[in-house]
């Protein structure tokens, strides 16, 4: 039995009509004639010698075999598009294209860019940011940056850089700051806290893990997103609450202090690469990440 593959056009004229259910619609894809098709339909079968269509009435249909090759092709024509379309895309200098949210953007990636940068010289890092919207199977981006809980999806290299602490913060500037200093954290049940729509478990979660009820706590004025929340926080507009990461420059500078620490969570911080992209940008990106977070050790 020959391993040589069957002539390239006679397999694309096949996909076509196989994945179209018509020839003269393939034929039209394609740009052909349906006698081209019809012919290149012919040549395959010759090739394989098996048939890969039955007469269906005035119609087609696939023969077992034709149905077991559909599916392979199918499957290999369309890798094969998104490969070119990715290829395409690329030059020598083309750049890598991370998408993260606002808040992970503006308060942790870019006070570290400039070292990031000088690191990573070659790898011309584009950020793109979002709010629950990016999806790294979509055209134009290379990989994400996003907290999230395992499993992971199948269809991604998922590079685990850290586990994810969140925990209550509030400013200096907050006029209950000195009171709540050494007072255990049953003392938030008498606070109006602040939260983020985005992620509304958050505050019951951390309670619960630290013993204590989600029914106690009282609710202050709510934000759309977390940058929104940590930036009101840092104002002593109340107690927020936010993974460790995102608050660890405020904590140093002193804008923000977190007395009663922080907790883990299921979430991981995680770079997720496409499986269909080999880059290996993305795994030297996720080494610097994954060494850059853990300086910050949490509290």
């Amino acid at each position: 039995m020959s391993r040589d593959l069957p002539p390239l056009n006679a397999l694309r004229a096949f996909e076509a009509a196989a994945r179209l259910n018509s020839v003269s619609v393939a034929a039209q894809s394609l740009h052909v004639t349906h006698g081209a098709v019809s012919r290149q339909l012919k040549v395959l079968e010759e090739h394989l010698g098996v048939a890969l269509f039955s007469k269906d009435g005035r119609g087609l249909k696939l023969t077992d075999a034709g149905t077991r090759l559909r599916d392979v092709s199918s499957e290999v024509f369309e890798r094969l598009r998104g490969v070119c379309a990715e290829v395409s895309q690329l030059g020598e200098d083309a750049p890598f294209v991370l998408g993260c949210s606002g808040s992970l953007l503006a308060r942790w990636l870019i006070p570290r860019l400039g070292r990031l940068n000088a690191d990573l010289p070659d790898l011309r890092l584009h950020l793109s940011a979002g709010e629950g919207d990016l999806d790294p199977r979509r055209p134009g981006l290379d990989a994400l940056l996003v907290f999230a809980e395992p499993p992971w999806p199948a269809d991604m290299w998922v590079h685990e850089l850290a586990s994810e602490h969140i925990g209550p913060v509030l400013s200096p500037l907050h006029e209950g700051f000195e009171r709540l200093q050494g007072q255990p954290v049953a003392a938030l049940a008498r606070e109006p806290l602040l939260y983020t729509s985005s992620r509304p478990q958050a505050w019951p979660s951390w309670a619960q893990h630290n013993g204590l009820s989600p029914d106690t706590l009282k609710y202050g004025q709510g934000f759309e997103h977390l940058y929104y929340l940590l930036e009101a926080a840092v104002a002593g507009l109340g107690v927020a609450i936010a993974p460790q990461p995102l608050v660890s420059d405020d904590l140093r500078a002193g804008r923000l202090a977190a007395p009663w620490g922080f907790s883990e969570t299921p979430a991981r911080l995680a770079l997720w690469v496409p499986r269909r992209a080999s880059d290996g940008r993305a795994a030297q990106l996720a080494r610097w990440l994954k060494d850059e977070l853990s300086r910050q050790v949490p509290a």
